[in-house]
């Protein structure tokens, strides 16, 4: 369904209304294992954040809405109701969406279970009858049980237990209370930065569960607060900086059937050696869980013995500078052995029980999916990391095959013999998503109101990815120039999807020569690339910059390099000022949205991954800090935060504004009250790009 033009619409207000063109899009899908259903999630169109549940009959293709929220909708799925612990996993998994937004499967997936303003749901794919479990309380991450049988969840920070009538059992919690000890949540650093927002796994027999203690007392306490409503009382948010105490978490076993403390078994290892638990996956060949130290430079994958809570290392893997988590790694297989992604031969490979599979010309990104025949990951080849393609690695005889060769990004979900892939390129302006590459599950999201006029180059001796965009039917006249990165690891900008460029467009059609560069750090270009940057966040990132800036003229005769701005979000926020900062003779104007202005203010995982703990490197903290060169501002510069931040928090730009005024250095601050990290309000999305628009305009002006 293709909704209604907005005639009179712009597109910052298409943008912010459609969170940024996504709302629509078929997204979470599954594949039932023996590859007959594909579930989904999908709203009405692409102004409506209200996601519905659809199963897809592979066989007919005939799409079914099986749990529709706008019929179930009352005054008790208003999402206000969502538990605290529900808002912070969607913000951590940067989610703005309502309805559902994420479900779990029985192991056949038969059912769902999920949860909408705190309450729980049960709908059958089959029958497409939905019903509702009343429980007391609003709960939090329902996962029904491998044989549909029973629901866990998390209530209070409790992990619970109830069959289909509503019967609830306490599966764990604390004997005395403790407000700060929960059970089956992840702690910050697992969700923010290791990508494990789980905190507990059902057994495959449905008779056990692996559930995470948490005891988040070490860890500091910070207050976020309302300023703009004093009478609000602020929350604390437990935040673990560089340098000091993460939570404490240990793993327990607990029977479903004899649900009691005395009954638990508690796994063992020496959590002051290994701090963090990455990964724990429980199939019926057993239980392995993935460990990392502090220093992020070991990860031990090991063997749960269930009856004992015993480890048994299966694999170690050591590096210098730190040890990549990439997602659906390491994948315990249904023959007994182990896939996992590594640094091998100077990009990450596949491996399948230590031997490498892939090329050492391709660099693996992720594992998707395993079956009993084949692990299918996502991988670029190393000379383009603009692009990436699904492949396949059969494990009959470990050969690798491409599935995908279309120049774009591509992603996919598998189960059985059904493969569904998701498209996105170029020359298409909304993403695809085929079954079994027939079948196109229809995209309900907007049209954008621009076209990307986009370019796609190669820069300079370390031949950096750089997008360079245009107006539309430009004539060729001189235009002022706005560099617009992320540029930091873990994160690219620059890919051959046209979704990554409607903003930019929207800048270039303002009157710019945008470009958008992925330096070193950025993921996809093998081993060194990323570990250039160890112990330094600045110098070869504003370096890579900068010689982008200087081949520029080369590249499209338009660009006036004379007018050079550069905005950014996150880490783009902080590589924006760093250069007004460190380059001002490049770059004459900088947009920093939430920056991180000092390293020690943010959390330890991301962090001490690449800059060491700031206890043992003080040094390289104090080189790369904003706060520390304040005196160093010469030129323009706009600091926009969230005060709602809880992720880059508002004192990075509060202590930065601080230190630029005791210096004297005239700058603009735009503090934005109720707003997170990801800025998820339709207003405030729309009015932010024209309020930077209108900083920019007025700061290269002639």
């Amino acid at each position: 369904m293709q909704p209604a033009t907005f005639l009179s619409e712009t597109f910052p207000r298409q943008f912010a209304r459609t969170q940024r063109l996504t709302v629509g899009e078929p997204r979470n899908i599954v594949v039932s294992p023996d590859g007959a259903r594909v579930v989904f999630c999908r709203s009405l169109g692409g102004s409506d954040v209200v996601n519905s549940l659809y199963v897809l009959d592979v066989a007919t293709s005939i799409e079914t809405c099986v749990a529709d929220m706008h019929a179930q909708h009352s005054s008790n799925t208003d999402p206000k109701l969502d538990t605290s612990a529900e808002q912070s996993r969607r913000e951590r998994a940067r989610e703005g969406a309502s309805g559902i937004v994420s479900y779990s499967c029985d192991d056949q997936v038969l059912k769902s279970a999920y949860c909408v303003a705190g309450q729980l749901f049960i709908t059958n794919f089959i029958t497409a009858v939905t019903h509702k479990i009343e429980i007391s309380d609003a709960i939090f991450d329902p996962r029904i049980s491998p044989n549909g049988k029973l629901v866990a969840y998390v209530r209070d920070s409790k992990l619970c237990i109830c069959d289909m009538s509503g019967a609830e059992t306490i599966i764990a919690t604390e004997a005395d209370l403790n407000n700060d000890v929960t059970w089956g949540q992840a702690e910050f650093v697992a969700g923010e930065e290791m990508g494990r927002q789980r905190g507990y796994w059902w057994s495959p027999d449905s008779t056990a569960i692996a559930a995470c203690r948490v005891d988040n007392s070490p860890v500091a306490i910070t207050w976020i607060g309302d300023p703009a409503n004093p009478m609000t009382q602020p929350r604390p948010h437990r935040y673990p900086f560089a340098g000091t105490n993460n939570a404490d978490v240990s793993l327990h076993l607990f029977s479903v059937d004899h649900a009691n403390n005395s009954l638990r078994v508690d796994v063992q290892w020496q959590q002051s050696q290994l701090e963090y638990l990455t990964n724990v996956q429980w199939t019926r060949n057993g239980l392995i869980i993935a460990l990392q130290n502090r220093e992020q430079t070991k990860l031990e994958v090991c063997a749960v013995d269930t009856s004992t809570g015993a480890l048994s290392t299966i694999r170690t893997e050591t590096d210098e500078h730190w040890i990549d988590l990439v997602a659906g790694s390491p994948a315990l297989l249904a023959d007994g052995r182990l896939a996992m992604c590594c640094e091998r031969n100077g990009v990450r490979a596949l491996t399948v029980d230590d031997q490498v599979v892939t090329s050492s010309d391709i660099q693996v990104r992720n594992i998707i999916a395993t079956t009993p025949h084949a692990v299918y990951f996502s991988a670029n080849p190393l000379a383009d990391a603009t692009v990436l393609h699904v492949m396949q690695c059969n494990l009959t005889d470990l050969t690798v095959s491409w599935l995908t060769t279309d120049t774009g990004v591509h992603t996919a979900a598998v189960g059985g013999d059904t493969v569904v892939i998701r498209s996105a390129t170029l020359k298409d302006i909304r993403s695809t998503t085929r079954v079994n590459g027939t079948h196109q599950i229809e995209n309900n999201a907007e049209t954008c109101l621009l076209t990307p006029n986009v370019t796609m180059h190669r820069v300079g001796a370390n031949k950096i990815a750089t997008a360079i965009v245009l107006p539309n039917n430009h004539d060729g006249s001189p235009l002022p120039v706005l560099f617009d990165p992320y540029g930091g690891p873990h994160a690219q900008r620059v890919v051959c999807a046209s979704s990554a460029y409607f903003a930019a467009q929207w800048f270039a059609n303002q009157g710019f020569c945008v470009v958008i560069a992925d330096g070193r750090g950025t993921p996809g270009r093998g081993t060194q690339w990323e570990r250039d940057v160890h112990h330094d966040l600045a110098t070869k990132i504003l370096d890579d910059q900068i010689e982008v800036l200087r081949a520029l003229p080369s590249l499209v005769q338009c660009a006036d390099t004379t007018r050079v701005g550069i905005r950014g979000w996150s880490f783009g926020g902080y590589l924006a000022a760093l250069a007004v900062l460190r380059a001002p003779d490049m770059f004459h104007a900088a947009v920093a949205g939430a920056p991180v202005t000092k390293w020690d203010l943010y959390d330890t995982h991301y962090t001490e991954r690449y800059m060491g703990n700031p206890n043992t490197h003080a040094a390289d903290y104090e080189a790369t800090s904003l706060v520390a060169h304040a005196h160093l501002l010469e030129r323009p510069l706009l600091l926009i935060h969230g005060l709602a931040d809880d992720n880059v928090l508002a004192a990075h730009t509060l202590q930065f504004s601080t230190a630029l005024l005791h210096h004297g250095k005239v700058h603009e601050l735009l503090a934005l009250s109720g707003v997170t990290h990801m800025t998820p309000q339709e207003v405030v999305a729309e009015n932010l790009l024209l309020h930077q628009l209108q900083f920019l305009q007025r700061a290269l002006a002639k």
